[in-house]
Protein backbone atom coordinates (compact mmCIF):
# COMPACT_ATOMS: atom_id res chain seq x y z
CA UNK A 1 0.00 0.00 0.00
CA UNK A 2 2.65 2.24 0.77
CA UNK A 3 4.56 1.44 -2.71
CA UNK A 4 1.60 2.96 -4.36
CA UNK A 5 0.78 5.70 -2.38
CA UNK A 6 4.63 6.49 -3.65
CA UNK A 7 4.43 6.05 -6.96
CA UNK A 8 1.47 7.99 -7.15
CA UNK A 9 3.11 10.99 -5.85
CA UNK A 10 5.72 10.24 -8.42
CA UNK A 11 3.44 10.40 -11.10
CA UNK A 12 1.07 13.29 -10.40
CA UNK A 13 3.43 16.06 -11.31
CA UNK A 14 3.89 14.31 -14.82
CA UNK A 15 0.26 14.08 -15.46
CA UNK A 16 -0.59 17.65 -16.48
CA UNK A 17 2.10 17.67 -19.29
CA UNK A 18 1.02 14.02 -20.23
CA UNK A 19 -2.53 15.95 -20.75
CA UNK A 20 -1.47 18.73 -22.61
CA UNK A 21 0.90 16.81 -25.03
CA UNK A 22 -2.28 14.51 -25.53
CA UNK A 23 -4.61 17.47 -26.42
CA UNK A 24 -1.78 19.32 -28.92
CA UNK A 25 -1.55 16.23 -30.46
CA UNK A 26 -5.19 15.73 -31.20
CA UNK A 27 -5.19 19.35 -32.47
CA UNK A 28 -3.00 18.78 -34.78
CA UNK A 29 -4.11 15.66 -36.06
CA UNK A 30 -7.81 17.57 -36.67
CA UNK A 31 -5.69 20.29 -38.28
CA UNK A 32 -3.58 17.84 -40.61
CA UNK A 33 -5.78 16.92 -44.10
CA UNK A 34 -3.93 14.14 -44.41
CA UNK A 35 -5.12 12.45 -41.15
CA UNK A 36 -8.77 13.07 -41.86
CA UNK A 37 -11.00 10.27 -41.21
CA UNK A 38 -12.75 8.15 -44.16
CA UNK A 39 -16.04 9.52 -43.34
CA UNK A 40 -15.01 13.07 -43.20
CA UNK A 41 -13.85 13.00 -46.96
CA UNK A 42 -17.02 10.31 -48.43
CA UNK A 43 -19.33 11.94 -50.60
CA UNK A 44 -22.82 10.77 -50.62
CA UNK A 45 -23.61 7.95 -53.23
CA UNK A 46 -26.55 8.50 -55.37
CA UNK A 47 -28.06 6.23 -58.07
CA UNK A 48 -30.85 8.41 -60.14
CA UNK A 49 -32.81 5.52 -62.31
CA UNK A 50 -35.27 6.14 -65.23
CA UNK A 51 -37.10 3.39 -66.69
CA UNK A 52 -37.08 4.27 -70.52
CA UNK A 53 -35.09 7.07 -73.02
CA UNK A 54 -38.43 9.21 -73.25
CA UNK A 55 -38.42 12.79 -73.11
CA UNK A 56 -41.28 13.82 -69.63
CA UNK A 57 -38.41 11.45 -68.33
CA UNK A 58 -35.34 12.90 -69.78
CA UNK A 59 -36.76 16.39 -68.35
CA UNK A 60 -37.24 15.42 -65.20
CA UNK A 61 -33.55 13.36 -64.58
CA UNK A 62 -32.73 16.95 -65.73
CA UNK A 63 -34.50 18.89 -63.46
CA UNK A 64 -33.36 16.80 -60.67
CA UNK A 65 -29.98 17.36 -61.17
CA UNK A 66 -30.26 21.12 -61.15
CA UNK A 67 -31.85 21.08 -58.15
CA UNK A 68 -29.19 18.95 -56.53
CA UNK A 69 -26.23 21.18 -58.04
CA UNK A 70 -28.34 24.35 -56.58
CA UNK A 71 -28.04 22.48 -53.21
CA UNK A 72 -24.14 22.37 -53.53
CA UNK A 73 -24.33 18.84 -54.55
CA UNK A 74 -21.57 19.17 -57.57
CA UNK A 75 -20.67 16.00 -59.21
CA UNK A 76 -17.61 14.31 -58.36
CA UNK A 77 -17.06 16.66 -55.65
CA UNK A 78 -20.32 16.81 -53.39
CA UNK A 79 -21.63 13.72 -54.36
CA UNK A 80 -21.38 10.80 -56.40
CA UNK A 81 -24.04 10.50 -58.97
CA UNK A 82 -24.45 7.20 -61.40
CA UNK A 83 -27.57 7.51 -63.55
CA UNK A 84 -29.22 4.00 -64.94
CA UNK A 85 -32.15 3.82 -67.46
CA UNK A 86 -33.67 0.52 -68.19
CA UNK A 87 -34.27 0.94 -71.84
CA UNK A 88 -38.16 0.41 -71.26
CA UNK A 89 -36.83 -3.13 -70.64
CA UNK A 90 -38.69 -4.67 -67.43
CA UNK A 91 -35.52 -7.82 -66.91
CA UNK A 92 -33.16 -4.81 -67.09
CA UNK A 93 -35.08 -3.08 -64.67
CA UNK A 94 -35.23 -5.52 -62.26
CA UNK A 95 -31.62 -6.08 -62.39
CA UNK A 96 -31.32 -2.22 -61.52
CA UNK A 97 -33.22 -2.48 -58.57
CA UNK A 98 -31.21 -4.83 -57.04
CA UNK A 99 -27.57 -3.49 -57.74
CA UNK A 100 -28.61 0.28 -56.54
CA UNK A 101 -30.62 -1.36 -53.03
CA UNK A 102 -27.48 -3.66 -52.21
CA UNK A 103 -26.77 -1.52 -49.39
CA UNK A 104 -23.61 0.38 -50.67
CA UNK A 105 -25.92 3.62 -51.82
CA UNK A 106 -26.86 6.61 -49.56
CA UNK A 107 -29.98 7.32 -51.87
CA UNK A 108 -31.65 6.51 -54.96
CA UNK A 109 -33.69 8.81 -56.95
CA UNK A 110 -36.40 7.14 -59.36
CA UNK A 111 -37.78 8.90 -62.44
CA UNK A 112 -41.25 6.87 -63.24
CA UNK A 113 -43.57 4.88 -62.24
CA UNK A 114 -42.04 1.51 -63.11
CA UNK A 115 -37.99 2.62 -61.70
CA UNK A 116 -40.48 3.61 -58.28
CA UNK A 117 -42.20 -0.05 -58.45
CA UNK A 118 -39.29 -2.28 -59.00
CA UNK A 119 -36.90 -0.22 -56.70
CA UNK A 120 -39.70 -0.28 -54.05
CA UNK A 121 -39.92 -4.08 -54.62
CA UNK A 122 -36.05 -4.60 -53.96
CA UNK A 123 -35.48 -2.55 -51.19
CA UNK A 124 -38.48 -3.87 -49.29
CA UNK A 125 -35.91 -3.77 -46.12
CA UNK A 126 -34.91 -0.13 -46.41
CA UNK A 127 -31.96 -0.91 -47.18
CA UNK A 128 -31.26 2.36 -48.95
CA UNK A 129 -33.15 5.61 -48.66
CA UNK A 130 -35.84 6.46 -52.09
CA UNK A 131 -37.01 9.39 -53.21
CA UNK A 132 -39.20 9.28 -56.37
CA UNK A 133 -41.65 11.30 -58.76
CA UNK A 134 -42.69 11.40 -62.10
CA UNK A 135 -45.19 8.89 -60.80
CA UNK A 136 -48.29 9.01 -62.26
CA UNK A 137 -50.00 7.60 -58.90
CA UNK A 138 -47.72 5.98 -56.36
CA UNK A 139 -50.82 4.97 -53.83
CA UNK A 140 -51.77 2.12 -56.49
CA UNK A 141 -48.77 0.61 -56.80
CA UNK A 142 -48.88 -1.99 -53.80
CA UNK A 143 -45.40 -0.67 -52.17
CA UNK A 144 -47.65 0.22 -48.85
CA UNK A 145 -47.97 4.29 -49.98
CA UNK A 146 -51.62 5.41 -48.56
CA UNK A 147 -53.65 6.92 -50.70
CA UNK A 148 -56.15 8.21 -47.54
CA UNK A 149 -53.13 9.78 -45.43
CA UNK A 150 -49.93 11.49 -46.60
CA UNK A 151 -47.28 10.08 -43.74
CA UNK A 152 -48.47 6.57 -44.04
CA UNK A 153 -45.49 5.52 -46.23
CA UNK A 154 -42.45 3.28 -45.80
CA UNK A 155 -40.55 5.10 -43.57
CA UNK A 156 -36.96 5.08 -46.10
CA UNK A 157 -39.17 6.35 -49.16
CA UNK A 158 -40.82 9.73 -50.13
CA UNK A 159 -41.85 11.43 -53.09
CA UNK A 160 -44.73 12.92 -55.34
CA UNK A 161 -47.18 12.03 -57.20
CA UNK A 162 -48.23 13.86 -61.36
CA UNK A 163 -51.43 12.66 -62.25
CA UNK A 164 -51.79 15.33 -64.66
CA UNK A 165 -55.97 15.65 -65.56
CA UNK A 166 -57.05 13.21 -68.45
CA UNK A 167 -60.48 14.87 -67.92
CA UNK A 168 -59.07 18.53 -68.78
CA UNK A 169 -56.92 17.54 -72.08
CA UNK A 170 -60.42 15.63 -73.12
CA UNK A 171 -62.21 18.25 -72.37
CA UNK A 172 -59.53 21.02 -74.07
CA UNK A 173 -59.96 18.55 -77.18
CA UNK A 174 -63.81 18.85 -77.68
CA UNK A 175 -63.00 22.72 -77.34
CA UNK A 176 -61.36 22.25 -80.99
CA UNK A 177 -63.85 19.93 -82.19
CA UNK A 178 -67.09 20.32 -80.14
CA UNK A 179 -68.40 17.84 -82.06
CA UNK A 180 -65.91 14.94 -81.16
CA UNK A 181 -67.76 11.57 -80.43
CA UNK A 182 -64.55 8.98 -80.86
CA UNK A 183 -61.48 8.84 -79.08
CA UNK A 184 -58.52 5.76 -79.82
CA UNK A 185 -56.27 5.03 -77.12
CA UNK A 186 -53.57 2.97 -77.71
CA UNK A 187 -51.82 1.60 -74.23
CA UNK A 188 -50.09 -0.96 -72.64
CA UNK A 189 -52.06 -3.16 -70.27
CA UNK A 190 -49.07 -3.98 -68.30
CA UNK A 191 -48.52 -0.38 -66.99
CA UNK A 192 -50.41 0.53 -63.92
CA UNK A 193 -49.59 3.97 -64.48
CA UNK A 194 -50.96 3.43 -67.93
CA UNK A 195 -54.32 1.94 -66.31
CA UNK A 196 -54.68 4.58 -64.03
CA UNK A 197 -55.51 7.06 -66.72
CA UNK A 198 -57.38 4.40 -69.23
CA UNK A 199 -59.71 3.90 -66.33
CA UNK A 200 -60.06 7.75 -65.99
CA UNK A 201 -60.55 8.53 -69.48
CA UNK A 202 -63.43 5.29 -69.51
CA UNK A 203 -65.05 7.45 -67.16
CA UNK A 204 -64.90 10.66 -67.90
CA UNK A 205 -66.20 9.55 -71.94
CA UNK A 206 -68.83 7.44 -70.71
CA UNK A 207 -70.42 10.61 -68.76
CA UNK A 208 -70.09 13.01 -71.87
CA UNK A 209 -71.10 11.00 -74.50
CA UNK A 210 -67.80 10.08 -76.12
CA UNK A 211 -66.86 6.56 -77.12
CA UNK A 212 -63.37 5.60 -76.37
CA UNK A 213 -62.08 3.19 -78.82
CA UNK A 214 -58.79 1.10 -77.63
CA UNK A 215 -56.23 -1.38 -78.65
CA UNK A 216 -53.48 -2.57 -76.81
CA UNK A 217 -49.78 -2.96 -77.29
CA UNK A 218 -47.51 -5.27 -75.90
CA UNK A 219 -44.26 -4.08 -77.63
CA UNK A 220 -43.18 -0.19 -78.88
CA UNK A 221 -43.04 -2.14 -82.68
CA UNK A 222 -46.72 -3.12 -82.06
CA UNK A 223 -47.62 0.77 -81.73
CA UNK A 224 -48.32 1.83 -85.17
CA UNK A 225 -50.72 -1.69 -85.98
CA UNK A 226 -52.75 -0.59 -82.81
CA UNK A 227 -52.93 2.96 -83.03
CA UNK A 228 -54.18 1.76 -87.29
CA UNK A 229 -56.67 -0.69 -86.12
CA UNK A 230 -58.14 2.06 -84.50
CA UNK A 231 -58.30 4.40 -86.94
CA UNK A 232 -59.72 1.64 -89.21
CA UNK A 233 -62.74 1.92 -86.50
CA UNK A 234 -63.66 5.82 -87.40
CA UNK A 235 -61.74 7.76 -84.31
CA UNK A 236 -61.47 11.13 -85.05
CA UNK A 237 -58.34 11.34 -82.97
CA UNK A 238 -55.49 9.60 -80.90
CA UNK A 239 -54.87 10.28 -77.54
CA UNK A 240 -51.79 9.49 -75.67
CA UNK A 241 -51.46 9.06 -71.90
CA UNK A 242 -48.49 8.37 -69.32
CA UNK A 243 -47.81 4.97 -70.83
CA UNK A 244 -44.05 4.73 -71.39
CA UNK A 245 -44.27 2.11 -73.83
CA UNK A 246 -46.58 4.06 -76.08
CA UNK A 247 -44.48 7.07 -75.59
CA UNK A 248 -40.85 5.68 -76.93
CA UNK A 249 -43.07 5.17 -80.32
CA UNK A 250 -44.84 8.70 -80.65
CA UNK A 251 -43.41 9.11 -84.10
CA UNK A 252 -44.93 6.07 -85.98
CA UNK A 253 -48.32 6.72 -84.14
CA UNK A 254 -48.39 10.03 -85.31
CA UNK A 255 -47.50 8.71 -88.46
CA UNK A 256 -51.02 6.63 -88.46
CA UNK A 257 -52.79 9.42 -87.91
CA UNK A 258 -51.72 12.09 -90.20
CA UNK A 259 -52.28 9.27 -93.04
CA UNK A 260 -56.00 9.61 -91.61
CA UNK A 261 -56.15 12.93 -91.47
CA UNK A 262 -56.99 13.26 -87.65
CA UNK A 263 -54.74 14.87 -84.46
CA UNK A 264 -53.16 13.14 -81.47
CA UNK A 265 -53.63 15.06 -78.39
CA UNK A 266 -51.43 14.00 -75.24
CA UNK A 267 -51.55 14.29 -71.07
CA UNK A 268 -47.65 14.41 -71.65
CA UNK A 269 -45.37 17.34 -72.88
CA UNK A 270 -43.56 17.43 -74.90
CA UNK A 271 -44.72 16.36 -77.92
CA UNK A 272 -46.28 18.25 -80.12
CA UNK A 273 -42.30 18.90 -81.73
CA UNK A 274 -43.23 15.30 -82.94
CA UNK A 275 -46.37 15.90 -84.00
CA UNK A 276 -49.22 15.88 -81.84
CA UNK A 277 -51.79 19.15 -81.83
CA UNK A 278 -51.34 19.92 -78.03
CA UNK A 279 -50.03 18.33 -75.02
CA UNK A 280 -52.01 19.66 -71.70
CA UNK A 281 -49.86 18.03 -68.62
CA UNK A 282 -47.56 18.37 -66.26
CA UNK A 283 -44.09 20.82 -66.88
CA UNK A 284 -41.89 17.79 -66.01
CA UNK A 285 -38.16 19.94 -65.72
CA UNK A 286 -40.53 21.29 -62.95
CA UNK A 287 -41.52 18.40 -61.26
CA UNK A 288 -37.74 16.89 -61.53
CA UNK A 289 -36.72 19.59 -59.65
CA UNK A 290 -39.37 19.54 -56.70
CA UNK A 291 -38.02 16.11 -56.47
CA UNK A 292 -34.13 17.02 -56.57
CA UNK A 293 -35.15 19.78 -53.70
CA UNK A 294 -36.76 17.10 -51.80
CA UNK A 295 -33.20 14.74 -52.36
CA UNK A 296 -31.48 17.20 -50.98
CA UNK A 297 -33.50 17.09 -48.25
CA UNK A 298 -33.04 13.87 -47.68
CA UNK A 299 -29.59 14.14 -48.55
CA UNK A 300 -29.04 16.71 -45.54
CA UNK A 301 -30.42 14.93 -42.93
CA UNK A 302 -34.48 15.08 -43.31
CA UNK A 303 -36.45 11.79 -41.94
CA UNK A 304 -37.97 10.57 -45.16
CA UNK A 305 -40.97 9.42 -43.10
CA UNK A 306 -41.91 12.97 -42.21
CA UNK A 307 -42.45 13.74 -45.94
CA UNK A 308 -46.33 13.59 -46.67
CA UNK A 309 -46.86 12.06 -50.02
CA UNK A 310 -48.55 14.97 -52.65
CA UNK A 311 -49.89 15.02 -56.11
CA UNK A 312 -48.01 17.59 -57.91
CA UNK A 313 -48.45 19.26 -61.50
CA UNK A 314 -47.36 22.03 -62.65
CA UNK A 315 -49.70 22.42 -65.44
CA UNK A 316 -48.22 23.45 -68.73
CA UNK A 317 -50.20 23.84 -72.34
CA UNK A 318 -48.09 23.19 -75.78
CA UNK A 319 -50.21 24.39 -79.02
CA UNK A 320 -49.10 23.02 -82.71
CA UNK A 321 -50.95 25.24 -84.66
CA UNK A 322 -48.84 23.33 -88.28
CA UNK A 323 -51.07 20.05 -86.99
CA UNK A 324 -54.26 22.29 -87.17
CA UNK A 325 -54.01 23.70 -90.66
CA UNK A 326 -52.80 20.38 -91.73
CA UNK A 327 -56.04 18.39 -90.53
CA UNK A 328 -58.56 21.83 -91.30
CA UNK A 329 -61.87 21.42 -90.01
CA UNK A 330 -63.57 20.91 -87.78
CA UNK A 331 -60.73 21.80 -85.94
CA UNK A 332 -60.55 24.89 -84.91
CA UNK A 333 -58.35 27.10 -82.15
CA UNK A 334 -60.43 27.96 -79.49
CA UNK A 335 -60.62 31.55 -78.80
CA UNK A 336 -58.22 32.83 -76.01
CA UNK A 337 -56.35 29.44 -75.95
CA UNK A 338 -53.02 31.05 -77.87
CA UNK A 339 -52.37 33.32 -74.55
CA UNK A 340 -52.41 29.96 -72.32
CA UNK A 341 -49.55 28.34 -74.25
CA UNK A 342 -46.34 28.07 -72.70
CA UNK A 343 -44.73 26.68 -76.27
CA UNK A 344 -46.44 27.49 -79.82
CA UNK A 345 -45.28 25.72 -83.09
CA UNK A 346 -45.83 27.68 -85.99
CA UNK A 347 -44.59 27.59 -89.79
CA UNK A 348 -42.07 25.14 -88.02
CA UNK A 349 -41.02 27.75 -85.47
CA UNK A 350 -41.53 26.77 -81.64
CA UNK A 351 -41.95 30.28 -79.75
CA UNK A 352 -42.10 29.92 -75.88
CA UNK A 353 -44.16 32.33 -73.83
CA UNK A 354 -43.11 31.59 -70.05
CA UNK A 355 -44.93 32.27 -67.34
CA UNK A 356 -48.25 32.10 -68.84
CA UNK A 357 -51.71 30.28 -66.89
CA UNK A 358 -53.63 27.47 -68.45
CA UNK A 359 -56.67 29.01 -69.09
CA UNK A 360 -59.82 26.69 -68.05
CA UNK A 361 -62.69 25.57 -70.21
CA UNK A 362 -65.38 22.63 -71.20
Amino acid sequence: MHLAVEAGRRLKPLLLPLALIVAVSALLLAMDPGVRTADAERVPRVAIVQQAPQSALDQGVTGVRDALAERGFTQGSTIDMEFFNAQADMPTANDIARRVTDGSWDLVVTVSTASLLTVANANQGGRVRHVYGIVTDPTVLGVGISATDPLDHPPHMAGYGSFASIEETISLARRFNPGLKRIGLVWHTSEQNSEAYTLRARKYCAEHGIELLEANAETASNVAESAASLTSRGVEALMLTGDVLVLTAVDPLVAVADRSGIPVFSVIPPNVQRGTLFDLGADYTAIGREVGQLAADVLEGRDPATVPTENRVPEMLLLNLDVLKRIGAPWRLPEGLLESAAVIIEDGVERKQPDVRVAKGN
